[in-house]
């Protein structure tokens, strides 16, 4: 079965609780970005389930150390943008050799993640920034729907509501960004590294800007660690002059962001904050959800920054060293 729209999603999870009533787990599996971006939906579930266990994995690691709950009582949910990842195909493979229900979301209708999954979720990309979110939006309303049809959710319709209200609004928030985005770029083009942190469901936004825009895309070292832990051993780091990006979400961590930034601030280093409150989730999302769509409002933010500096550097976000064109 293939899915295109948000609203048939609720279709895949009914088709599978009617092969198999006693779902008791569900793992999101994914390598890189693709794993970064299954994030709030794992984070929306492992937050409000009460009787289904959930965890994420990198796809590699799922396959060599496959959980011993990988079973018919499993769903497992792998992504890859093309849907090409070896490692994430082959984490689909094992999962529906072991009798659990696969659902791959990709961009790329049949390709390889595809031909092992019971069901396809087909996400954009290409068209807007909010198109770039589908992917998020998708696998959390995914999870959304496993809540509901095993346990309920009290919130499950607003939830759908918020959804169909963010892809407007990433596209309304993203015209004002540029200018701040573009100041960034030119101020730590030449940085010798940039520390990136985050807590919640958006720490995963700050470990993908490290790892995959800042390292992989523009070859800029750069470290990420959650906001919890920054004073348990990151804050030695903290000195005058030195980058910092924080993602400050508006949920229940961000107590921990305030902590991390007061701290910073005390030392004079060059802190940047993109703070989700300052783009107007009020009256879109609701109270209890603005946890799992801060990520959503915060990672076209995080990629514009990264065009900026791409373009300041003249390295275009698709150059690479080694990807695609050597064997690894």
């Amino acid at each position: 079965m293939k899915v295109t729209e948000n609203s048939k999603l609720n279709q895949i999870i009914a088709e599978i609780r009617n092969v198999q009533p006693e779902i008791s787990t569900v793992y999101f599996v994914g390598c890189g970005a693709s794993r970064a971006d299954l994030y709030p939906g794992y984070y929306f579930l492992n937050n409000n389930a009460k009787k289904i266990r959930t965890s994420i994995h990198t796809a590699n690691e799922f396959v060599y150390a496959t959980p011993a709950a990988v079973n018919e009582n499993a769903i497992v949910i792998t992504c890859s943008l093309g849907g090409g990842t070896p490692e994430t195909a082959a984490a689909t493979t094992l999962a529906k050799n072991k009798g659990a229900h696969t659902i791959a979301v990709t961009h790329t209708e049949g390709s390889a993640i595809t031909k092992d999954a019971d069901y396809t979720v087909i996400f954009d990309w290409e068209d807007s920034y909010s198109a770039k979110m589908d992917k998020m939006i998708k696998v959390l309303l995914l999870a959304a729907e496993i809540l509901n049809q095993t346990e309920g959710y009290e919130k499950y319709d607003e939830m759908l509501k918020a959804a169909e209200k963010i892809y407007p609004a990433i596209d309304n928030t993203v015209k004002s960004v540029v200018p701040e985005a573009k100041a960034f770029a030119e101020k730590y083009q030449d940085a010798p590294i940039i520390y990136v942190t985050s807590s919640g469901a958006t720490q995963e936004v700050a470990w993908a800007f490290s790892s995959c825009l800042m390292m992989e895309m523009q070859w800029i070292p750069s470290s990420t660690f959650n906001t919890g832990d920054f004073f348990h051993g990151p804050f030695e780091m903290v000195e005058k002059d030195a980058p910092y990006l924080l993602f400050m979400n508006e949920g229940r961590t961000r107590a921990l962001d305030a902590r991390a930034m007061t701290f910073m601030q005390r030392f004079d280093c060059k802190l940047t904050v993109i703070d989700a409150k300052d783009y107007a989730l009020a009256g879109i999302v609701d109270n209890a959800l603005v946890d799992y769509f801060d990520p959503i409002i915060i990672s076209p933010i995080a990629r514009i920054y990264a065009e900026q500096i791409a373009i300041v550097r003249n390295h275009p976000l698709t150059k690479r060293r080694y990807m695609w064109k050597l064997e690894y």
